[in-house]
């Protein structure tokens, strides 16, 4: 192959370098920001240089198709000839192709059928610093090839960022592979930091910068927005604007309308963009960037069962990126719709998908790879093993793997559908019923949700079938053809089941908008939804915004009971279930499908384990403060509960866990009786509580922990052990005479004294009573003598008796 006059782009004074790197070397990380020509020169050096086909792996679809374009243009012929591309449903490539390029998922799936590739002898993997899945995942399984049936295979891996360091350690193992940098050729650019108002959404705070930069700048202007949603509502806010064409620019374009935005205009143009122009594409013209700031990255909520795409901010690499575009072909502007004290708030790189995306698919790839946890393969970030697991249970209800994670006949054949495993499911298993077209229509709608508008999938489907849109068209038509058809009755409810049983919902109360789902999760149809007040829904698509605890409703069908119990029988369950349910004991046998009741009926006569188990389950919902706890029963606990902390074993502990979970031994017949609240409230806690005294320990517990303490005046007051150490309340002239206050539990505690008045208010605390004598009495007895003068205050409490009067004779000094 010869290679003709290459524009002068950065990378060409070293595509020969490359080139020889590649050859003694065998793998090489290039390092080239966007616009250098690394996506479209380097594939065409390579090729030049080698008898094999040159594989270029890129992110995504419309960078495929724009970079084969691109090089086919360079060579002055058509796509199919030298340079071909092959993505999702479509493929332009001959038998003199020399030049490829494809999508990594597609690759991943080229690689599985062959692992050795074969006639092919560079494999190019286009902008790596995006970490996206598919690319992690080709990554890794090109290297285990190499590092087995093709070692020849040379593989160039390109970033536009210069943190490459793993990389080349991945690529070249022991020995890192080589790095080469290619400067790009920037201009100046001018950058202004546009914050938002208050209340201001962002499509409207984008459309205001972008007034801005077409009143103070000449030529295109790349406005970057997180998605085609934006994208439509930025395009309603521009529409007023004079002598400028508004130009969209998304993956989920048509052919036609992303060659529109990658040709230069007539006129000057706005091109509003989501992610796909960072780096793997060049659109011409463009002398201003307004970035959101915004993107939309996959996502997955395990816990509520919900994934889809989340809005995230970007990174600083990705800021850089964007704004990089504007400084390409002169000097440029740039409006960030942040403020500019939060630009030093961002993440430094995009986080990889690996580490927060749906890994259905991946476990399934990995399992036709042959090792199921991806152990033995050397990846840039290794799969989270949480997120891999439950991929791998995901495969497993849909016969996609076995019991030991090993692929199924039936998990290759939804493999090679190339979707999502439950779409490819729910297409596999829909044609049978409801025929393949009807099938792939639900399915292509459901892989790409932007295909209609509002949430009433049937309703969006009759719009697609009347006005038949190329894309939906093509994708319909490809899936129809790999699957069996058949007659039946169109249920696009039926076949969106199939993909998401878990999604199938029931209404939570009559004229509600809020959904149960059988996963769990509560979700709540949007207004003006226009699928009106159905009980049952089959759910396509549900998302959760920031903060809220319940999901969105974004696209669905009306469904049945008979259609959910049909598609998600396998989350048909029936099991006997005596529960404490609004103070009761309920014996009931339950029908569920996931966590919705669908029908309960009484059980008569249920087993007295589970009875006495659904009542330990109420007195522990309930606590033990429902059964009857009198002073004496309050003082047996507390006299106990001083026991244990003092001397341990054998003395018990009890606390409300610890008798909670010891309810069968002290509460027994008791609660082996009770069925109700009230049975439990006329158990006498205090006559059930002697069940744990420790025999023969508790023949002294009157000894170690007395109920009361006869005092000098011969009163018998009751200690109080609420507290540590326990307290005895006791008027003063009721202790004339003791020296020292005895010591409860074998002489271990002291007891501390409340000195009453004989208006019994404290006048004094102590657990030194020799003390008190000493010192804190003369202070007591004069401020005694001045309120109670009929009493005896003498001076030495041991001359006068403890009595419980006034004893008005008795030592009056």
């Amino acid at each position: 192959m010869k290679l003709p006059e290459l524009p002068d782009l950065p990378v060409r004074g070293v595509l020969d370098r490359i080139v020889e790197t590649l050859a003694e070397r065998e793998t090489a990380v290039l390092v080239a920001p966007p616009g250098t020509g690394k996506t479209t020169l380097v594939p065409l050096a390579l090729a030049a240089g080698t008898a094999g086909r040159v594989l270029v792996a890129e992110p995504r679809r419309l960078a495929a198709r724009a970079a084969a374009g691109r090089m086919a243009a360079l060579l002055g012929e058509s796509v199919g000839e030298t340079v071909g591309y092959s993505v999702r449903g479509e493929r332009r490539v001959g038998r003199a192709t020399r030049v490829e390029v494809v999508t990594s998922g597609l690759l991943v799936r080229r690689l599985q059928g062959d692992p050795e590739l074969a006639g092919v002898d560079v494999v190019v993997l286009d902008e790596c610093h995006e970490r996206h899945l598919d690319a992690d995942l080709l990554l890794a399984l090109l290297l285990d090839a190499r590092a087995g049936l093709r070692p020849d295979l040379r593989v160039l891996a390109t970033s536009a960022t210069v943190a490459a360091e793993r990389l080349s350690v991945l690529l070249g193992g022991d020995r890192a592979a080589p790095v080469v940098q290619v400067q790009g050729r920037t201009h100046p650019v001018e950058m202004t930091y546009v914050p938002s108002l208050p209340r201001e959404r962002v499509e409207a705070q984008v459309a205001r910068a972008t007034r801005a930069a077409l009143a103070g700048t000449d030529g295109d202007v790349l406005v970057f927005l997180p998605g085609a949603a934006e994208i439509r509502r930025t395009t309603a806010l521009l529409a007023d604007v004079d002598g400028v064409d508004i130009v969209p620019l998304h993956g989920r374009l048509s052919a036609a309308g992303q060659d529109t935005a990658l040709r230069p205009g007539a006129r000057r143009r706005v091109v509003l963009s989501t992610a796909v122009a960072e780096s793997s594409l060049t659109v011409p013209g463009v002398r201003a960037v307004v970035d959101s700031g915004l993107a939309r990255v996959p996502r997955i909520d395990r816990g509520r069962g919900l994934s889809g795409l989340a809005t995230v901010r970007v990174s600083a690499a990705v800021a850089d990126q964007r704004a990089g575009r504007a400084g390409r072909e002169a000097a440029g502007w740039v409006w960030r719709c942040w403020p500019e004290y939060e630009h030093g708030t961002l993440p430094a790189y995009p986080e990889p998908e690996i580490r927060t995306a749906d890994l259905t698919r991946l476990a399934l790839e990995l399992a036709c790879w042959g090792t199921a946890d991806g152990h033995g393969l050397a990846w840039w970030d290794a799969p989270p093993p949480g997120g891999l697991a439950a991929g791998r249970d995901v495969l497993r209800a849909l016969g996609a793997v076995n019991g030991d994670g090993d692929v199924t006949e039936r998990g290759r054949r939804i493999a090679r559908i190339g979707l999502h495993p439950r779409l490819a499911r729910a297409l596999l298993d829909g044609a049978a019923e409801v025929g393949a077209r009807a099938a792939a229509e639900v399915v292509t709608v459901l892989d790409d949700d932007t295909l209609i508008s509002g949430v009433d999938l049937t309703a969006g489907l009759r719009v697609l079938r009347r006005e038949r849109p190329a894309r939906w068209r093509r994708e319909v038509e490809r899936l129809a053809r790999l699957v069996e058809t058949s007659d039946g009755v169109d249920d696009p409810a039926f076949v969106v089941a199939l993909a998401h049983p878990e999604r199938l919902a029931r209404r939570r109360g009559p004229g509600s908008a809020s959904y149960l789902m059988v996963g769990g999760t509560a979700v709540t149809l949007p207004p003006g939804s226009g699928i009106g007040d159905a009980e049952w829904l089959a759910v396509g698509v549900a998302t959760r915004d920031p903060g809220r605890s319940d999901g969105w409703i974004r696209l669905a069908a009306v469904a049945d009971e008979q259609l959910a119990r049909r598609a998600a029988s396998s989350l048909l369950t029936t099991v006997d279930e005596v529960d404490w349910i609004d103070e009761d004991v309920v014996a009931r046998r339950v029908e569920r499908l996931g966590v919705i009741m669908l029908s309960e009926k009484p059980i008569r006569d249920p087993d007295r384990e589970s009875l006495g188990a659904a009542v330990r389950r109420g007195l522990t919902s309930i606590g033990l403060v429902v059964l009857r706890w009198d002073s004496d029963a309050i003082a047996l606990r507390q006299r106990l509960g001083f026991l244990h902390r003092t001397l341990g074993a054998p003395w018990p502990p009890v606390d409300d866990e610890s008798l909670l979970a010891a309810a069968d031994i002290w509460l027994g017949p008791e609660l082996a009786a009770a069925r109700r609240r009230v049975d439990l409230e006329r158990i006498d806690a205090g006559q059930a509580l002697r069940r744990l005294l420790p025999w023969p320990d508790a023949a002294r517990m009157d000894e170690l922990a007395p109920e009361r303490l006869e005092v000098p005046s011969g009163s018998r007051p009751r200690l109080d052990y609420s507290t540590d150490p326990p307290v005895l309340a006791v008027k003063v002239q009721e202790v004339f005479g003791w020296t020292d206050a005895p010591r409860l539990a074998q002489g271990r505690v002291p007891i501390v004294l409340h000195l009453l008045s004989p208006a019994r208010r404290p006048v004094a605390v102590t657990a030194d009573l020799a003390s008190f004598w000493r010192t804190g009495w003369p202070r007591v007895r004069a401020d005694l003598r001045g309120r109670y003068p009929k009493h005896a205050w003498p001076e030495d409490p041991a001359t006068v008796p403890a009595h419980r009067g006034t004893a008005r004779n008795a030592g009056r000094g």
